[in-house]
């Protein structure tokens, strides 16, 4: 029995998927920082969550009114192996594992979709007031679903390994002496008067 290390199984996993999916060739896997938080087991809620490091625009600061005052929120700044991280993706476990195969890919893709074409520490906006996933969610999904369809039957004999995806946490206790995994507390918006 071998050492799972979820946190590097993903990292390969986007790797292969941002070279192999021309609506995600932007994104620079060594800018971001995957990790995993605990999520509890029950059915519903987010599965994973993005946490972009900019401002719109790409903005590390910005001025906001708390009430009367004015204040200047200012993004924290992250480094890993030597580069700066522009966002942090959080895959909340043991929710994410119960998912199928399809539905982690899904997932995955969900929250890279979510980044910038300009890959400037911002998230993609759309139009109107749902700006994070346009104008319904459920066709965002959609949209993940056939990216994924497409990922999948591209070269399969090149693929990195799935087999990680395979299984729920259960599943993968049985089939490893031990599950890895990186953590990070969530990154915190520094706050100063203006």
């Amino acid at each position: 029995m071998s050492t799972l290390n979820l946190t590097g199984e993903l990292e390969r996993l986007i790797r292969d998927i941002v070279l192999s999916c021309p609506e995600l060739n932007h994104v620079l896997p060594d800018r971001l920082l995957i990790c995993v938080s605990s999520g509890r087991p029950s059915a519903g809620g987010s599965l994973a969550k993005i946490h972009p490091l900019r401002f719109a625009g790409g903005e590390k600061s910005m001025t906001t009114r708390r009430g009367r005052r004015r204040v200047v929120c200012t993004m924290p700044t992250i480094m890993h192996l030597g580069e700066e991280v522009l966002y942090v993706i959080y895959f909340l476990v043991p929710r994410f594992l119960e998912l199928s195969p399809r539905e982690k890919l899904i997932t995955i893709f969900h929250e890279l979709y979510h980044i910038s074409p300009d890959f400037d520490g911002d998230i993609r906006r759309f139009p109107g007031r749902n700006y994070a996933h346009g104008s319904s969610t459920k066709s965002y999904n959609l949209y993940m679903g056939q990216l994924v369809d497409a990922y999948l039957a591209g070269a399969a004999e090149e693929r990195v390994a799935l087999g990680f995806l395979e299984g729920n946490l259960a599943s993968l206790r049985e089939r490893h002496r031990t599950i890895v995994a990186r953590r990070l507390p969530a990154p915190r918006l520094s706050i100063s008067p203006a």
